[in-house]
């Protein structure tokens, strides 16, 4: 992603002297921009990116996105009309590169220099190509000035949309802005041990010898002092470690732990993909376990990944997979399972994803306030069709990556209010981004450094 060593030191009509690439990643980036713009997610858009210019591109795309409130509050400032689309990504795009000199991923003066010189090499962009210069040439003289006046707007204090921040003052009066500030930061890669094949000692161990920083968290995990491809990963290939954050890493144990694992056992993943829970579940078990485990999700595509994972740890005969809908049982439990009821139900339901901003930076952009309510509609149902497959005495884990209480306490609230039959075991609750505190004492030892999530575990009374 550098440009070349020959760098000029101030804005100049043509970039002759810089390697290409960076006016093409930014030419990429207004487009992926664009993109999110117009409701596609960033993964996706960024599988129309070159090959080549992709690793730069999407650094660059997740550093816009985590400040994009602050581009667009100066955008304002210096234009009264919005541009279209494309221009405006790209304009925007730069002023979210170049607003905060500290945090610049190359000198400002080189940026704008792109920025202006990818704007005239795309038909799309060049008619608008001299009003970009201007408003970047703009921005770099009156730069304190601008920054001050957009302070005080919530959307570029915080670069979350409006609603979204109301909605954790109402949620979490206490800790909204500590939730806001970690979901600008940028989250840690953390891994799970397969302990079927491997110890933590062990992999701990083998990634000190190749000169990679690690260090343990909870009771499977690994936290690495660098993000790497996973292809780099010492281990990953062979099965002995996959990715998954630390607070997904509580829910396999949270769900087995205490059940009798010497006994056959039934667990269902209701919503599976892509398949991390469900290795966890099989994992945690151990290697004797009879335990059955079937690993359910809508998309055959998505099952497929299932089935990835579980074939590079090694596990893919310890559990079942299906392309069916949760939402039905009626169309696959009768022909599955003949009726039988299943021991334990991990039921990780769609949400907002409000919980993993820092991780996926897009998805605060592309969520609308009412998302919340219908998919809270969602959830519901899926507890409602789930439950009659529980055997009394058995546990259902209900969670999501979301921070906002609909989609988690008062999702289950509603749920005990109308199942006399259910009752709520000593569960983590709600688990803010970066907060360890664990409301009812489980998981003391996960440190502050994780997403956010939400686990609510359901202990179903017999007749």
């Amino acid at each position: 992603m550098n440009p070349s060593s020959s760098v000029p030191s101030s804005p100049v009509s043509s970039s002759s002297s810089l390697s290409p690439e960076l006016w093409q990643q930014l030419q990429q980036v207004a487009e992926v921009l664009a993109a999110v713009r117009g409701g596609r997610s960033a993964p996706v858009a960024l599988e129309a990116v070159p090959v080549a210019l992709r690793p730069g591109v999407r650094a660059l795309v997740f550093q816009v996105l985590r400040v994009l409130g602050r581009a667009e509050a100066l955008r304002r400032k210096l234009a009264t009309r919005t541009p279209p689309p494309l221009p405006d990504a790209l304009l925007c795009a730069a002023l979210a590169l170049i607003w905060r000199q500290a945090d610049a991923p190359y000198e400002s003066f080189t940026l704008v220099d792109q920025a202006v010189e990818a704007a005239k090499r795309n038909p799309a962009i060049r008619p608008q190509s001299g009003f970009i210069n201007a408003c970047l040439r703009r921005f770099l003289r009156e730069q304190e000035a601008l920054v001050a006046a957009t302070d005080s707007e919530p959307l570029a204090a915080w670069n979350h949309p409006r609603w979204w921040i109301e909605r954790l003052k109402r949620d979490h009066p206490r800790q909204w802005q500590e939730i806001l500030r970690a979901d600008n930061s940028h989250a840690p890669m953390t891994l799970r041990v397969n302990r079927l094949k491997t110890t933590r000692e062990a992999v701990l161990r083998r990634f000190e010898a190749s000169n990679l920083r690690a260090e343990p968290v909870g009771d499977w995990g690994i936290v690495l002092g660098h993000p790497l491809p996973v292809d780099q990963i010492p281990g990953f290939a062979e099965g002995e470690v996959s990715v998954q954050d630390a607070a997904a890493q509580i829910a396999a144990p949270l769900l087995l732990d205490g059940m009798d694992l010497r006994q056959p056992l039934q667990v269902l993943d209701a919503c599976a993909a892509p398949g991390g829970k469900t290795a966890h579940l099989v994992e945690f078990a151990g290697r004797d376990a009879p335990l059955s485990v079937t690993a359910l999700d809508i998309d055959p595509q998505r099952c497929e990944r299932i089935h990835q994972t579980l074939a590079r740890l090694g596990i893919e005969d310890r559990v079942q997979v299906l392309a069916a809908d949760a939402q039905e049982p009626a169309r696959w439990w009768p022909q599955h399972r003949d009726r039988e009821l299943f021991d334990a139900i991990l039921l990780d339901a769609p949400c907002t994803a409000s919980g993993i901003v820092r991780r996926q930076p897009d998805v605060r952009w592309l969520r609308r306030e009412s998302d919340i309510a219908q998919l809270a509609i969602i959830q519901a149902g899926l507890l409602t069709r789930l439950w009659p497959l529980l055997r009394p005495g058995g546990r259902l884990l209900y969670c999501t990556c979301s921070v906002f209480r609909d989609e988690g306490e008062h999702q289950i609230e509603a749920f005990l209010a109308h199942n006399t039959d259910a009752v709520l075991l000593p569960s983590p609750g709600h688990l803010l981004p970066r907060d360890a505190a664990m409301t009812m004492g489980v998981g003391d030892n996960l440190p502050g450094d994780h997403d956010g999530f939400f686990h609510a575990l359901l202990h179903k009374r017999g007749p």
